[in-house]
């Protein structure tokens, strides 16, 4: 991610609309990527990446320099990440009339096989296995590379509450292993 300098900050907060196309420029690829991982859908991740540059847009004159502006557009991907998850998970469970999860399954995988790109499959597949809360962690720190501390930073929880979601994600994923070998597939 391209540096973010002081100046560019106060003029985008200003209302300066080149200063926040290039905040835009330089965190849009990471917001997306984050969102993506988080919905597993490229049309809702687009969605997301929307939201989250209009809260950016309308807060970033409330913007204090507690944090990088790197960690606070992360907490602010994540969490509308996860809150888009969640609001599509209570409107999928209200709507009788949804696809199963087979057609679901051959969407995700006729888009994956158009991409061309088999370890994204694998990837989306183990993420599915884990709650919204492990997945974001299990990203952050996996696939973007935070530290235990930024992540913490960025979703505003404990470090030990990091550390506790991604032990509990590994267990999870080291289980789904386990009845995979078991089962001998």
């Amino acid at each position: 991610m391209q540096n973010i300098t002081d100046e560019i900050l106060a003029k985008a907060a200003e209302g300066d609309i080149a200063a926040f196309e290039a905040i835009y420029r330089a965190t849009a690829k990471f917001v997306y990527n984050v969102a993506y991982r988080i919905v597993y859908n490229a049309q809702d991740a687009e969605e997301v990446t929307q939201e989250v540059f209009l809260k950016v847009h309308k807060e970033l004159k409330n913007f204090r320099k507690e944090s990088s502006i790197k960690t606070w557009i992360y907490r602010i991907a994540s969490n509308s990440a996860i809150n888009y998850s969640k609001k599509m998970a209570k409107e999928k469970s209200r709507n009788s009339e949804y696809r199963d999860d087979a057609d679901q399954w051959q969407a995700a995988e006729a888009e994956t096989a158009r991409r061309g790109q088999h370890q994204r499959e694998v990837v989306e597949t183990l993420l599915r296995i884990l709650n919204p809360d492990q997945r974001l962690c299990v990203v952050l720190r996996s696939i973007e590379g935070l530290s235990y501390r930024e992540i913490a930073e960025v979703l505003k929880i404990n470090i030990n509450t990091v550390r506790s979601r991604l032990k509990r994600a590994r267990e999870k994923l080291l289980a789904m292993r386990r009845e995979v070998v078991k089962d001998g597939v």
